[in-house]
């Protein structure tokens, strides 16, 4: 069997359960059947008419030979021939979609030297994506650099994986975000610690989402092991201490200052005596 063409309307649009093409737009659809139909038409009927059948005959042979080709030729022929007209809507809207820009969060280990976030930035050019933001974290070796990146919806996770790697990084990783991802950690720590100091029970919730990491209870932090720097103990007086666990993704050193901030603030606010009102 002679596999389809990959870049064909039914190779992009068909599902890949049942194999069916979307529905097209009615319009269309009636002006594609009328093209295939109309030849068929006029030939039955300059065939039909010029016969000596009485005119009832000649009516109901003029139905039923329509009706059948309609159905067996013309329909499955305009399918089939006018397909990629039939569906332009669809593949045009399918495209967009397919080269619209994707959001992705990456980190990467860099040379603490001039030139090294240059080579990033020409390596991500190369793949026509464009850097949104980007913070700055010093670690043992070098700088962490973090990215919010904005790239074609082609460009795949390995491709700038190896971009990173490429340019000098090391320690890459690179993760789907959406538009929230440019509300920076300052802006994020700044909104929780107001939702903390309305209500300071609410600190482990809050550095839970200002982290993007999961609580452990106690039982599964002592079963449960994690690569080096992906788990994160914040001690607390009256909450005990309390452990974050982000698999896959090492807490940053301002990630962990920000984290223990808003525990000192809901220590000072727990242990602040209440305003006495007026008497």
């Amino acid at each position: 069997m002679t596999p389809r063409a990959q870049n064909s309307p039914a190779a992009e649009l068909s599902c890949e359960v049942c194999g069916l093409m979307p529905e097209p737009p009615k319009t269309r659809l009636t002006l594609a059947n009328v093209a295939v139909m109309l030849p068929i038409e006029l030939l039955v009927h300059a065939l039909v008419v010029d016969t000596q059948l009485p005119y009832v005959a000649k009516v109901l042979v003029l139905a039923v030979t329509a009706t059948v080709l309609v159905i067996w030729v013309a329909e499955p022929s305009a399918a089939r021939i006018l397909r990629g007209w039939l569906h332009a809507p669809a593949l045009r809207h399918r495209r967009k979609l397919g080269t619209a820009p994707a959001l992705w969060r990456a980190r990467t280990v860099l040379r603490d030297e001039p030139g090294s976030l240059q080579k990033v930035t020409k390596a991500l050019a190369r793949l026509d994506t464009n850097i949104l933001s980007i913070h700055v974290h010093p670690v043992p070796g070098g700088v962490l650099d973090e990215f919010v990146l904005a790239a074609p919806g082609s460009v795949s996770e390995r491709e700038l994986l190896e971009a990173l790697h490429e340019s000098g990084g090391t320690r890459a990783h690179v993760w789907p975000t959406t538009a929230l991802a440019m509300a920076d950690g300052q802006t994020r720590a700044l909104s929780l610690a107001a939702r903390i100091a309305d209500a300071p029970e609410e600190l482990p919730l809050a550095v839970a989402e200002l982290l993007r990491a999961r609580i452990l209870s106690p039982a599964e932090a002592v079963l449960e092991k994690h690569d080096a720097g992906t788990r994160l103990k914040i001690p607390t007086a009256w909450h005990g201490p309390i452990i974050f666990v982000r698999p896959g993704e090492p807490f940053t050193p301002a990630e962990s200052a920000r984290a223990h901030r808003l525990a000192e603030l809901a220590e000072i606010l727990a242990h602040r005596p209440a305003a006495s009102g007026p008497n």
